[in-house]
C-alpha cells in the first residue's frame, strides 16, 4: 500500500507529465472576451469590504504557471512587490520570473506544502488548478493550505471549470458541491462565467457579438468565479 507521501509524489509527477502533453484542438479561443468576463468579477471582489486598497493588497497565486494571471493583477492595480506566485514546474516558474517584474516573488514547488506564517495574504488565488488535480487528498491539502495562508478577513479567489472534459482524461471538473467540501465552514459565493470553450472556439468566427449572445445563456457557461471567505463575526446582527 502506498503511503500518503508517495501517493502525493505520484500525483505531482502525473500533473507535470500532463502539462507536458497539453495541446489545443487547433482552433483559437477568444481569450480577450473570456478574460474580460472573469476580470469583471475579479475587480468587484478585489474592492469588496474587508480588503485593503489594491495598492496595498498582498496576493498569492497558487499554480501561477508562466505568470500571465499575475500580469493581469498588476494591470488591475496591484503592486509587483506585493505579489507572490508558486508553481510546481521548474520551467514554468523560470518563465514567470523572466516575464514578470523582478519585484514579484516566484517560488518553485508544491503549493500544498508551503512555508510561511499563517494569514499573511489578503487574497489567495487559484485559476484552473484544482481541475488538474485528480487526487482527492492532494486537493484537500491544497485547500487547507490556502485557508491557512489567507488572513481572517481575506479572500480566496477561485476560477475553474465545473464539468468534466470527455476529451481530456488529465483533468476533471470541480462542481460547486466539491468546492464547498474543500472549504468547509467558509462562506462561498459563485458566479458562472466563460462560454464553453468548444462552442466559443467556433462561434467567435462569427464575431464578438455572437459570443456575447451565447454567453448570456447561463447553461452554456462552464466555469465559475468563486469568492471564498470565513464567516464575518456578527454578520446579520
Amino acid at each position: 500500500m502506498k503511503t500518503t507521501a508517495n501517493a502525493s509524489s505520484d500525483e505531482l509527477d502525473r500533473i507535470a507529465d500532463a502539462y507536458d502533453r497539453r495541446t489545443g484542438d487547433g482552433l483559437p479561443l477568444p481569450v480577450h472576451l473570456i478574460r474580460r468576463d472573469r476580470e469583471r468579477h475579479y475587480s468587484a471582489l478585489l474592492d469588496s469590504v474587508g480588503l485593503p486598497s489594491r495598492s496595498r493588497m498582498r496576493l498569492l497565486e497558487v499554480g501561477c504557471g508562466g505568470g500571465s494571471e499575475l500580469h493581469r493583477f498588476i494591470e488591475l492595480g496591484l503592486r509587483p512587490e506585493n505579489l507572490v506566485g508558486v508553481e510546481l514546474l521548474e520551467e514554468r516558474a523560470a518563465a514567470a520570473r523572466e516575464s514578470l517584474p523582478p519585484e514579484v516573488e516566484i517560488r518553485q514547488g508544491d503549493a500544498s506544502q508551503m512555508s510561511g506564517e499563517d494569514g499573511v495574504f489578503d487574497v489567495v488565488f487559484a485559476s484552473t488548478v484544482f481541475t488538474s488535480i485528480l487526487d482527492d487528498d492532494l486537493q484537500t491539502r491544497l485547500a487547507k493550505e490556502m485557508m491557512r495562508l489567507v488572513r481572517p478577513e481575506g479572500l480566496i479567489l477561485w476560477y475553474d471549470f465545473i464539468y468534466n472534459n470527455p476529451r481530456n482524461g488529465d483533468v476533471r471538473g470541480v462542481a460547486v458541491r466539491r468546492i464547498r467540501e474543500l472549504f468547509p465552514g467558509m462562506e462561498i459565493v459563485t458566479r458562472r462565467t466563460t462560454l464553453a470553450p468548444p462552442i466559443a472556439r467556433r462561434v467567435i468566427r462569427l464575431g464578438d457579438r455572437a459570443y456575447r449572445l451565447l454567453h448570456a445563456i447561463p447553461l452554456l457557461r462552464t466555469h465559475v468565479v468563486a469568492a471564498i471567505r470565513r464567516p464575518r463575526t456578527g454578520a446579520g446582527a
